[in-house]
């Protein structure tokens, strides 16, 4: 193992943890001192959590009335619990202004509950009322406030474009992109009162299934599963070249999962992974990128996926078990594409892996093997065909019965009402993110503009298959900068997704297309807070961790451009098992190339004319419209292999000897 010694403070404390999430993630900058206000959190909360219970088992109500109910709640605590700007925080209590909102914000959208029968029949006929018109008008400037609270400014300024698009988008010198314009009381009316945008899909999906599967969330994290994660990782790759950094990428990817959040995972579990990485031999830089890595990832991986799976497959029109079943190759491949950029950076810098002894044994988790049970119990049901909402409340239920077979996680009352508590405060952001997300689809629906857009992005294109991908590739890491995962995904889908649908893609690979590149924004610079967050506990350069983040997760911009054109990867139309071995392998090839070229190592260190050579050679090996033309990537990469075997060879080398 090579040498490193490192003196200064390794573990972070508490307060630094949420130093960095409050600087890197939006999400987490709430109030922590409320005061005599934690009871109105509490009753808001568990009143929140117990109203998905019970509509997932006795069924959901309309979507104007189930999503009023799920928004209003969620807006009343986001008021209490987030504050204006950062010198409210530091107050303790909660100013009168913001109980005022959070109180306005509940009646506003629970107007929308009393008054459901008229608004969808009556106000068709006869017209809203004065009333009806103002409400309207104060519950999306309301919403946009919340969401600049709890998400950030990006969303909310796109979704003030939108509005103003909306109203004042029949100005002649806006060309094509003109239309016919509504009134601000007419555009709010419809944005509201129909189910085609505040309370469109996103919202939808948000009050049935995403919810019940944050709670879920919040219940394995009660069980400990994530120290679970961690032994089954070290027990499986600990011992192998670079085994600190692999076991971290496994943990890291199987916590990202239920974790949901990119920053959240890099923290949480980063504050234990990039110490140890670092004190294996790892620069700090690395060590922080791999972790942000492995934890974006986990948004990729089935079953779970993160929220905007769930939207996708309502946008797709297919049933989630599906989508996750199609996710498991992309997902394989992003994971072994971070291994391999691992595997060649622990081998040009000489970390081999732990010892045997340092390892967990196996009778250590074996005991604990029932902590998978509550991910296994959701896999099954929805690999069997049962809607996500039933598959969440069998695992809800399983987490909660396994939480009481040890005496560390075993939940009291008191317990059983602050998770409850917790899992509507994880689900605020996301909440108010599909919420705002759904004013944009909603102008993007009545005005006509994702037409426009998707044959503007065709027409700059030249018509050009490959430069239509770019083009929407770059679209969705700018959006991704700026916006959460769920959000990016809402608007790139409505938006971008119509573009490459227009080349006869089969919609699977289109929508998960636009979903990797939201994914990813958080570890391409210059804006990736994931590896700013996994930076700041390595204590290291943000930008070069940033840039090691982009080099580790190359497979995630490669991937995409392969299952667009041979959607064979996501499991689309009639193959055969040949159809399908053939693009994988050659793929798998090509990632290896790319990464050994991108870490500078492949059977030796190679010259700056190999390097080059490598990567090339990669890229051909990925291109998936052209058998010739991955066979020749592939035999200039033995050519290369061969050479610097002999050159080891001829240097006194044993080639399987690791470069100083």
């Amino acid at each position: 193992m090579a040498d490193h010694t490192h003196t200064d403070h390794e573990e972070l404390t508490e307060e630094e943890k949420r130093e960095l999430m409050e600087k890197y993630d939006k999400e987490s900058n709430n109030r922590y001192e409320l005061g005599k206000w934690i009871w109105v959190i509490a009753i808001l909360g568990i009143s929140l959590t117990s109203f998905h219970l019970y509509t997932g088992l006795t069924g959901s109500y309309g979507a104007l009335i189930q999503g009023a109910i799920h928004l209003g709640s969620a807006l009343s605590m986001i008021y209490i619990l987030y504050p204006a700007n950062r010198q409210a925080k530091r107050k303790p209590g909660v100013p009168w202004y913001d109980a005022l909102l959070s109180i306005i914000a509940l009646f506003s959208y629970l107007y929308v509950v009393w008054n459901y029968d008229r608004l969808v029949s009556d106000a068709l006929i006869f017209g809203f009322e004065p009333l009806d018109m103002v409400i309207s008008l104060l519950a999306i400037v309301l919403l946009l406030e919340a969401t600049r609270r709890a998400v950030g400014m990006p969303i909310v300024i796109i979704a003030i474009l939108a509005l103003l698009y909306g109203v004042y988008g029949s100005a002649n010198w806006l060309g094509v992109f003109s239309h016919a314009g509504f009134s601000w009381t007419g555009m709010s009316t419809q944005l509201l009162y129909s189910t085609e945008a505040i309370f469109g899909t996103p919202i939808q999906v948000s009050s049935t299934f995403i919810f019940l599967f944050l709670f879920f969330g919040v219940l394995l994290v009660r069980t400990n599963i994530g120290q679970f994660f961690n032994d089954i990782a070290f027990r499986l790759t600990g011992r192998y070249t670079g085994g600190t950094a692999k076991a971290a990428v496994v943990a890291s990817g199987l916590q990202g999962m239920v974790t949901g959040s990119s920053v959240a995972n890099t923290v949480g579990s980063g504050s234990f992974t990039i110490p140890m990485m670092k004190r294996a031999g790892f620069k700090p830089e690395f060590a922080g990128a791999s972790e942000a890595t492995a934890s974006t990832g986990g948004q990729l991986m089935p079953p779970i996926m993160g929220a905007a799976a769930f939207i996708m497959a309502e946008y797709v029109g297919i049933p989630y078990n599906e989508i996750i079943v199609y996710a498991i190759i992309p997902a394989a491949l992003y994971f072994l594409g971070v291994f391999l950029g691992i595997h060649f950076n622990a081998k040009k810098d000489g970390i081999v892996g732990l010892p045997k002894s340092e390892l967990p044994s196996i009778a250590s988790f074996a005991k604990r093997f029932d902590m998978i049970a509550p991910l296994v119990t959701i896999i099954g049901l929805l690999l069997a065909g049962y809607t996500p909402t039933y598959a969440a409340l069998w695992g809800i239920g399983a987490a909660f019965v396994i939480s009481f077979l040890r005496k560390d996680t075993r939940l009291s009352l008191l317990g059983i009402l602050q998770t409850m508590e917790q899992g509507a405060r994880v689900a605020l952001p996301v909440i108010a993110a599909c919420a705002s997300a759904g004013i944009i689809v909603g102008i993007v629906v009545f005005t006509g503009l994702g037409g426009i857009l998707a044959n503007g992005i065709i027409q700059v294109a030249g018509g050009n298959f490959f430069l239509v991908l770019f083009l929407t590739m770059i679209a969705c890491i700018i959006l991704g900068m700026g916006l959460p995962t769920t959000a990016n995904y809402v608007v790139t889908a409505s938006v971008a997704a119509p573009a490459i649908l227009a080349f006869d893609v089969p919609p699977v690979a289109a929508h998960m297309f636009v979903f990797y590149f939201g994914i990813v924004a958080d570890i391409t610079p210059p804006v990736c807070l994931a590896a700013y967050a996994g930076a700041g506990i390595a204590r290291a350069n943000p930008m070069r961790t940033g840039v090691t983040a982009f080099k580790l997760a190359i497979a995630a911009f490669i991937i995409p451009y392969v299952f667009v054109a041979n959607p064979v990867i996501v499991l689309q139309g009639d193959w055969t098992f040949a159809e399908l071995a053939v693009p994988l392998l050659t793929a798998m090839i090509g990632m290896i190339a790319v990464s050994a070229s991108l870490m500078n190592y492949f059977f030796a260190v190679p010259t700056i004319i190999e390097r080059l050579v490598i990567f090339a050679a990669g890229i051909m090996a990925v291109y998936p419209l052209d058998i010739w033309i991955s066979l020749a990537g592939i035999a200039i990469l033995v050519l290369i292999a061969v050479i610097q075997h002999f050159r080891k060879k001829r240097q006194g080398q044993d080639p399987e000897a690791t470069s100083a």
